[in-house]
């Protein structure tokens, strides 16, 4: 298992406006928060609201030889725009495991209309919500979880930010998942969040010893993608730097390099800032949210 550390220095990148933060009481420490940033549109504007919210965030990610693996490019870049305290970068090897589409050689799904995938086309986003939030274990067995899903990603993720919280002494992990506009994947879950915190606190020694209560927080669990998106935009994220497409596609040829243009397979994706020669490929489930989302949200795509 190797670990990779990446420190975050120098001027934010890509903040449309400053990010405001509660002034802390000079009296007491600011309170860390241990935030896992995919580099994706939810765990960037998670780590958006931690940072607003006053806390001094330590960002996890995580390069698990993912098919996505240019996520982490703006995993990156979204870290050093909010002037995170800390990015670090652990890498291990899901693929080894598989029995996902993003960990095999398995096919993306493209296309779906499923229930899991559509089910927030209504305005009416109480109701959805309400109706998210009650999936049951019987709702889920005939729910069509895609094969996107990873085996225990969200156990696996939390438990590295738990091990990383307990040895910072921060009581708080923010995580971005969300009850409402999902794939149907059974760990970004109300009741599963509920149980992990509760064996972080059985399961730690700065727990047992009363040191630390610790706290799972999920702020967009409740929120759809364009509600979403509306709260990271009145932060100043700059959703440009973010990636979410699960199955990322070569860049088609490039005209060769001509003067004042710019250099072959290079481009910029998502309009955006962020360089890469792959471009999403726009028919996945999380391509289709994005689109969603920002279309009901009234925010030019990027």
């Amino acid at each position: 298992m190797t670990f990779i550390k990446t420190g975050v220095r120098g001027q934010g990148l890509g903040i449309r406006k400053k990010i405001q933060s509660p002034t802390p009481n000079p009296q007491s420490p600011i309170p860390k928060a241990v935030v896992l940033l995919s580099g994706g549109i939810d765990s960037s504007t998670t780590a958006a609201i931690a940072k607003h919210e006053g806390y001094e965030v330590y960002a996890l990610s995580f390069d698990y030889n993912q098919r996505h693996k240019i996520e982490l490019e703006a995993a990156k870049k979204v870290a050093l725009a909010l002037k995170i305290k800390k990015h670090l970068v652990i890498k291990f090897n899901l693929r080894a495991i598989g029995g996902s589409a993003l960990t095999s050689e398995m096919e993306v799904p493209k296309d779906r209309k499923a229930l899991g995938v559509m089910r927030n086309e209504s305005k009416d986003t109480s109701r959805i919500t309400h109706y998210a939030l009650r999936i049951t274990h019987h709702a889920l067995r005939i729910t069509d979880i895609p094969v996107t899903y990873v085996p225990a990603r969200n156990t696996i993720f939390l438990s590295f930010a738990l091990a990383w919280a307990e040895a910072l002494k921060a009581g708080n992990i923010f995580i971005g998942a969300n009850a409402v506009d999902y794939s149907g994947y059974p760990d970004c879950r109300p009741e599963y969040l509920k149980a992990f915190e509760k064996m972080a606190n059985l399961a730690t020694k700065a727990s047992v010893e009363g040191k630390i209560r610790f706290a799972i927080k999920a702020p967009l669990l409740r929120l759809t993608k364009a509600e979403i998106i509306k709260r990271g935009t009145e932060l100043g994220l700059d959703y440009s730097l973010t990636w979410s497409c699960y199955d990322p596609q070569p860049l088609p040829p490039q005209p060769p390099l001509i003067k004042g243009g710019i250099k072959r397979g290079v481009v910029s994706t998502h309009k955006s800032k962020l360089i890469t020669s792959f471009v999403p490929c726009g028919r996945c489930d999380s391509c289709l949210f994005r689109a969603k989302g920002f279309r009901e949200a009234g925010v030019n795509p990027i």
